[in-house]
């Protein structure tokens, strides 16, 4: 069965009893146990000394405790036979005259590892160290023979799950300056589960989240966090809280005290942080001293634990998959927001730096609109004044009523200095030059404007003292979707590093919080504008309208839709996935949750798209064949169109990906696709 590089976890928030391992094992531990076998669950973590109870205090010093939880340690291990999952569980364990506070990893009947503490906490509430030695004077990681299996005692214990790997710590440990999953991490642990008592004061819970979200980022690791419920109140409260993150992102959380599940379960893809890592020179080889010689692997003990469980990542998702991760909607206003400051910052920072004007093509669609909202607030932040700002509009055989309405009530609304240029008869006479048939709507027909009208703006540029701005996004430099040394080109593009559906964002951010209460000279706002602009579909317009007068060249209906090309694009730039592993996801994502019935979801247009209509957002769904129809048509492009990106003009990098050839993106202009369109079939 396909995993498609991701593997199920789990952490487990129990309820745990002081001092009665019969009862943690065999009762909570237990039930988790198969709760998590019947979910297809191959890694399940439970809390620090889970099998004993936290607040044991002096009886640690017992005997009978000690071995009473060796005994019960014992029977979990032939419990966990045949289930190919991996459990870790706390315990204390005796070795060598100390007793340290433990992970210990079961699998298949035996037990693999002890992982002990490093750092036993003694400050406040807390008196690990009063019992528990430091287990970093077993690095070298000596044998024991522990509840009947021969293993390895030390914190240097990597572990091999299938094509996963994880590290343990425990408690304390996570809150070291230092933590030792920074190392492990370092020697090549995609997961690090920490095992944790659970008590809790109050705004802990904010504490811990912030970091496990900064340590998963950090560490470009998956974070297990798993701590017990009940224990004992005599002192402390246990509210059990279990989550699971993912480089800095949240997959899931439960909290006990609220009544939630027992089990945090998700779904990590070890594919995506082997891809992060792979581009970050953090994770090359270098020694704990500094020097490129010795890497972190060679102190570490490495422990294979057979295959993950063969869970139907097909069936069961236990992950949300993001439809536009270049606009997720949690965060979507304060991205779009901070993404236009630095888009006017860097616009400032050049004008300012060459003391010129601005020469902008407004054709009345989001890209162009975007650029001219940029490039007037960065006037703004200059304190210039908008008539420096020499805006066109540049009318062809396929410009609508709509687009060049809004194109001059938005120019009159900004007061920049506002043109208009007709590029027929221009374009009608270079047919001629040529000798091409203007009847004939070829590619000659539609690049000869583009190209007309980028040399109009470059020579205006020149008259004027002022420098084109370039509009054109990621999404369109992605599929080629430009006339090369035609809309292709500029002086500085704004957009360069902006993706489609994020552009409309962006407009619409605007809108509703820089130009709400300004209006046109005919009555229009802003705000008004800006929302026919967005209700625009999108096009070139190089081909004649309709009879009606309507835009009759639908870019979306031609190449797909951007929020496909969105998503395509950002996990095979970012994430490095197959197109298989892109085209699995995208199902995900944008699939009905009752496998789209065709025949009762009409498509909105050529491209494919189901439209479910609500009262607050339009949701888009599209069937497999749709998805894979599009995800080759992107694949595609973006190999064959590479020539566009090798000489784009400079722009601002504003986000995780971007193509300036002199940083982020170096490819060349003839690699072949065959092996990524292979990889689909």
């Amino acid at each position: 069965m396909k995993n498609f590089g991701f593997i199920r976890t789990a952490a487990a928030s129990i309820q745990t009893r002081v001092a009665n391992p019969s009862f943690n094992v065999r009762e909570s531990i237990r039930n988790a146990v198969l709760e998590a076998e019947g979910k297809g669950v191959s890694l399940l973590v439970f809390p620090e000394l889970s099998v004993s109870g936290y607040s044991c205090g002096d009886l640690f010093g017992q005997s009978v405790l000690l071995k009473k939880c060796e005994e019960e340690i014992g029977w979990l291990s032939g419990f966990s036979f045949e289930k190919n999952m991996a459990i870790v569980v706390g315990a204390p364990v005796p070795y060598n005259g100390r007793l340290y506070d433990c992970a210990i990893v079961i699998k298949d009947g035996e037990i693999k590892g002890i992982v002990p503490k490093t750092y036993p906490a003694g400050h406040g509430e807390y008196c690990d160290s009063r019992w528990f030695a430091s287990g970093s004077d077993l690095i070298h990681g000596p044998e024991i023979f522990y509840a009947g299996s021969d293993c390895i005692i030390s914190p240097n214990q990597i572990f091999e799950l299938g094509d996963a790997t994880f590290a343990l710590q425990l408690g304390e440990d996570l809150w070291n300056p230092v933590p030792p999953s920074s190392y492990h991490a370092l020697a090549g642990a995609h997961v690090i589960a920490t095992l944790a008592p659970g008590n809790e004061t109050v705004m802990d819970e904010i504490r811990r989240a912030r970091i496990l979200e900064s340590h998963s980022a950090q560490t470009i690791s998956a974070c297990i966090y798993s701590s017990a419920y009940g224990d004992s109140s005599q002192d402390l409260v246990f509210a059990g809280h279990a989550s699971i993150w993912e480089n800095g992102t949240l997959l899931k959380a439960v909290d006990r005290s609220s009544g939630a599940d027992t089990l945090a379960i998700a779904d990590i893809d070890i594919e995506r942080i082997e891809s992060l890592r792979r581009k970050s020179t953090t994770f090359r080889n270098i020694s704990p001293d500094g020097t490129p010689s010795v890497s972190y692997d060679l102190l570490y003990s490495r422990i294979y634990l057979g295959d993950a469980c063969d869970t139907d990542f097909g069936m069961e998702f236990h992950r949300k998959i993001q439809k536009h991760p270049f606009a997720p909607e949690a965060e979507n206003s304060y991205r779009c927001g901070r993404i236009l400051d630095l888009q006017v910052r860097a616009l400032a920072c050049r004008l300012d730096k060459i003391k010129a004007k601005a020469v902008i093509g407004i054709s009345g669609g989001l890209d162009s609109t975007l650029a001219l909202i940029v490039t007037v607030l960065a006037f703004d932040s200059l304190g210039w004044s908008h008539d420096g700002i020499v805006a066109v509009t540049m009318p062809g055989f396929g410009t609508t009523r709509r687009t060049r309405s809004n194109a001059w009530d938005l120019m009159e609304a900004l007061g920049v200095t506002s043109k208009e240029i007709s590029i027929v008869p221009a374009c009608e006479q270079h047919f001629k030059d040529i000798g091409h048939d203007p009847a004939i709507h070829d590619a000659t027909y539609e690049n000869t404007q583009a190209r007309e009208r980028t040399q109009i703006l470059m020579d205006l540029a020149n008259k004027t003292g002022g420098i084109v701005i370039g509009t054109g996004d990621l999404s369109e430099l992605a599929l080629g979707w430009a006339t090369y040394n035609g809309d292709h080109m500029s002086m500085y593009g704004v957009n360069a590093d902006i993706p489609k559906t994020l552009v409309r964002s962006i407009v619409k951010w605007a809108a509703e919080n820089r130009f709400d209460s300004i209006v046109s000279e005919n009555g229009r706002s802003i705000r008004e504008i800006l929302q026919s602009i967005m209700d625009t579909p999108i096009s070139p317009e190089l081909l004649p309208a309709s009879e009606s007068g309507d835009i009759n060249q639908v870019t979306e209906d031609i190449v797909g839709p951007y929020e496909l090309h969105d998503f395509f694009l950002y996990h095979l730039v970012r994430n490095g996935f197959s197109p298989e592993k892109i085209l699995f996801l995208a199902q995900k994502a944008f699939c009905h949750p009752e496998e789209i019935a065709t025949a009762s979801l009409k498509p909105r247009n050529d491209s494919g798209c189901h439209p479910e209509e609500r009262s607050d957002v339009r949701i888009s769904y599209y069937d497999k064949e749709t998805i894979k129809k599009w995800l080759k048509t992107f694949i595609r492009r973006f190999f064959n169109q590479q020539f566009k990106r090798s000489c784009m003009p400079d722009g601002p990098k504003v986000g995780s990906v971007g193509f300036s050839p002199r940083g982020d993106w170096h490819m060349a202009s003839d690699a072949w696709s065959d092996d990524f369109l292979a990889d689909l079939d």
